[in-house]
């Protein structure tokens, strides 16, 4: 049976198709010369076994069923229907006599039932209204499918406009953070060794996702700040003046500057190291003197990475020291470095992964 013909616009347009199930072969002829006049396509069965492997292989819109048929009653048969696809629009034929049962197959999910026997007007009416349901039903199963699709395009279309604003937004501070080490004579490799340092310290405190990456981030600004000191005090080979060292100092206050009042979390985690990478456990760091746990985590983690990567680079008033002898110095002392500037727990985590450390060090280094 042809299912489709072509509309004035030369378009295929699929026309519903209905299943009739019944066993009585005279009114099977007579519904086929009603629907036959009206141009409806339809398949005709007698038994609810053929019906159920119609609808495996046909794309049935309606499904109109006798209630009473052997082997399989129609309220079985819509149970089964029900169970395949509950969305069919199906429509029990019954007597007067039975219309608790069509209350019943109402109750159970079929769309109407018809009365025998058929009043081809009422009939023809009930499976307009049957066919525009199922229409319906489509109609609203596609502006759902299309709207999922929609949704998905537009939610993957701003993860990957998120995804492009993050890395934007971290090649921007990379650029700014080189900036600044670039006036140390690094070539900007420590700052991403900073960055691991932290993050491989914030993973064994056992700390929180989002602040393990926030920190990754965050401590790779902790000396923006050197942007506002002048070459001459900051790459000066000899020792300091007074006066060029209170100027060093100020680099934290001039970083916390440079990023104060930003409404993203990273940039908030970077001023408040940037500001307090320098305070010291003990109370003797710059630029405020703050003790112990007045210094956020956040600058405690960071200060303990700044101070090994610094040992181990070379500088212009020092060589670059052996991992034994950055180890030594951050947890024994050489009078000027000492364990007690250190957060006691941070400092220990350090000691048992002092290899990775190493590590990254290696690994990021020109």
């Amino acid at each position: 049976m042809i299912i489709d013909y072509e509309n004035e616009t030369g378009s295929e347009v699929r026309k519903p198709l209905l299943l009739i199930v019944d066993d009585d072969r005279n009114l099977l002829n007579s519904i086929a010369l009603i629907l036959e006049r009206y141009d409806y396509y339809f398949i005709t069965c007698d038994n609810g076994t053929e019906a159920l492997s119609i609808l495996a292989e046909k794309d049935i819109d309606v499904v109109i069923s006798d209630f009473r048929m052997p082997g399989m009653t129609g309220l079985e048969l819509l149970d089964r229907i029900k169970k395949i696809n509950a969305e069919i629009p199906i429509m029990l034929m019954t007597a007067y006599a039975e219309l608790d049962i069509a209350v019943e197959a109402i109750r159970k999910g079929a769309y109407n039932f018809i009365i025998k026997p058929i009043n081809p007007e009422l009939f023809l009416n009930l499976i307009n209204q049957a066919i525009e349901h199922a229409n319906y039903i489509q109609i609203e199963k596609n502006y759902k499918e299309h709207l999922e699709k929609e949704v998905a395009q537009k939610t993957r279309e701003l993860y990957e406009s998120l995804i492009l604003l993050n890395d934007l937004s971290n090649e921007i501070v990379k650029r700014l953070t080189m900036a600044a080490e670039f006036k140390d004579t690094d070539t900007g490799e420590h700052i991403k060794r900073i960055g691991l340092y932290a993050s491989e310290i914030s993973g064994e405190l056992k700390m929180p996702s989002g602040f393990v990456e926030a920190i990754a981030f965050a401590s790779q600004l902790h000396d923006v700040g050197k942007i506002g000191i002048a070459d001459g005090v900051l790459l000066k080979p000899g020792k300091l003046t007074p006066d060029e060292w209170k100027l060093i100092r100020s680099h934290p206050l001039i970083g916390a500057k440079i990023l104060s009042n930003s409404s993203y979390p990273k940039i908030k985690a970077s001023e408040i190291i940037a500001l307090y990478h320098h305070e010291r456990w003990d109370g003797g760091g710059y630029p405020y003197g703050l003790k112990g746990e007045e210094i956020p985590l956040e600058a405690r983690i960071t200060i303990i990475c700044d101070q090994y990567d610094a040992l181990k680079m070379r500088r212009p008033y020092k060589p670059p020291l052996s991992q034994e002898e950055v180890i030594e110095i951050i947890t024994k002392g050489d009078g000027r470095t000492l364990p007690e500037h250190f957060d006691p727990e941070i400092l220990n985590v350090f000691k048992k992964i002092s290899s990775r450390f190493e590590e990254i060090f290696n690994s990021y280094i020109t």
